[in-house]
């Protein structure tokens, strides 16, 4: 069976259109949100680490609460944890019309972080709903068309989150974002999406979290592929967090006769773009799925040395900027959904929300980490964006190589998982 065009999956599988329209309207948003934040931030305090420590707080929020996020997802009605995390998304994103001056920055950046916990819940119940809403042959053109839509929802929201704030100001941006959040969820109402839930799940909430936590953590350990794979988007972030969080802003900010907020739109922009055609990109040449995963490490190379690139150019040339950018993150998009699929057509839907949850928690250690040294360097030395750049793209060749050159066995016994009915194997 072949799988079908995104047309024909948009268009027969009125669950995943649900699905899909739903994530879409609460992430173009989302990108409202952080392009005000981004904005307050500098405009209040012009600092550069702050706008680090947004991130950090933003991605460590997201991180520290995925062990019991994912076991929420297995254990719970994974539909019904979406549209509450929507819900109080719309009532919090109301909150950022208080923010008047520097004073408040401490807890507007707070409030963010508690903005994407929620946001880490919708996401996890979601990516580990996939499966169960498309069949195996259409995950690939599920996930290619859920990440260009990420990416469209970020060049869409981005710029016009940019526009928005520079003729309107900041508060307009938050409403739209409160409002995205509750029309979103309308699409998720009706939708029905199935679910298994394993009998080892049921008992009391907290005597049970560990030992169901330990048993997702044991599901990865038993299958080397899968191990790896894990950490396939943290080897990008190690150093993307601190070029996609920190620099594109500043660079952005440095834009002549646009405004910040344009600025910092044009190059989430040119992110989006790129996010958006790695996996299409992927999904139309990639087709041998043994070689994937080589393929990712190889891809984070392929977008540390584009990165380099960009460091070199954005002294002087913006438009050749934007299209390094774009092409850059192109490499990394594919990197996400090709293992983004490996993980979903790997592993079993009772834990999977717990794999998913662990991958992550690990990316968003290294995003927060990158985020926080680079926010840090940009604040306390003379590292200048065009240097920071060029080091962090090298951190990212670096770390590229190194996955690449990570070869797990590829043949392993069966592991009966303790408490569970299922003998978990690795998959071919």
């Amino acid at each position: 069976m072949t799988s079908r065009t995104y047309s024909q999956l948009i268009r027969e599988n009125r669950e995943f259109r649900r699905l899909w329209i739903a994530a879409v309207i609460s992430m173009l948003g989302e990108w409202f949100n952080t392009i005000a934040l981004f904005f307050l931030i500098l405009e209040y305090t012009e600092s550069e680490f702050l706008l680090g420590l947004l991130f950090t707080v933003r991605m460590a929020g997201f991180a520290l609460l995925q062990p019991l996020i994912g076991l929420m997802a297995d254990r719970f009605n994974r539909k019904m944890l979406m549209i509450v995390s929507n819900l109080m998304q719309a009532v919090l994103a109301l909150v950022f019309l208080l923010v008047n001056d520097a004073s408040d920055i401490v807890w507007m950046i707070g409030l963010s972080g508690l903005m994407m916990v929620l946001h880490g819940v919708y996401m996890t119940a979601e990516r580990a709903s996939l499966p169960n809403v498309v069949s195996e042959e259409d995950l690939a053109t599920a996930n290619a068309l859920d990440a260009a839509s990420w990416s469209t929802a970020l060049c869409i929201g981005a710029m016009l989150g940019g526009v928005v704030v520079s003729i309107w100001g900041t508060n307009a941006a938050f409403i739209v974002d409160s409002l995205t959040f509750l029309f979103g969820t309308l699409f998720l109402i009706n939708l029905t999406l199935p679910q298994t839930i394993d009998p080892s799940m049921k008992g009391p909430w907290f005597s049970t979290a560990y030992a169901n936590i330990k048993r997702g953590w044991l599901r990865i350990r038993s299958q080397p592929p899968l191990f790896r794979i894990v950490f396939a988007k943290a080897s990008w972030n190690i150093a993307g967090g601190g070029l996609a969080g920190v620099y594109l802003v500043l660079m952005g900010a440095d834009v002549q006769g646009f405004g910040a907020a344009f600025g910092f739109g044009l190059f989430f922009f040119a992110r989006g773009v790129g996010t958006g055609l790695g996996p299409i990109i992927a999904r139309a040449f990639f087709t041998d799925e043994e070689r994937w995963p080589s393929l990712v490490g190889h891809l984070i190379v392929l977008s540390g040395c584009i990165y380099f690139f960009v460091g070199l150019s954005v002294p002087y040339a913006l438009w050749l900027t934007v299209v390094l950018v774009i092409l850059a993150h192109s490499a990394s998009g594919a990197n996400w959904v090709l293992s983004t699929v490996m993980m979903q057509q790997w592993v079993e839907d009772e834990v999977r929300g717990r794999v998913f949850s662990v991958d992550m928690l690990i990316l968003s250690v290294a995003f927060s980490t990158s985020t926080s040294v680079a926010g840090y360097l940009m604040e306390n030395t003379n590292l200048g964006i065009q240097k920071g750049i060029m080091l962090f793209s090298s951190i990212m060749i670096i770390s590229g190589f190194i996955f690449s050159m990570w070869k797990p066995e590829h043949s392993m016994p069966i592991i009966q998982i303790e408490g569970s009915a299922h003998g978990y194997t690795q998959a071919e």
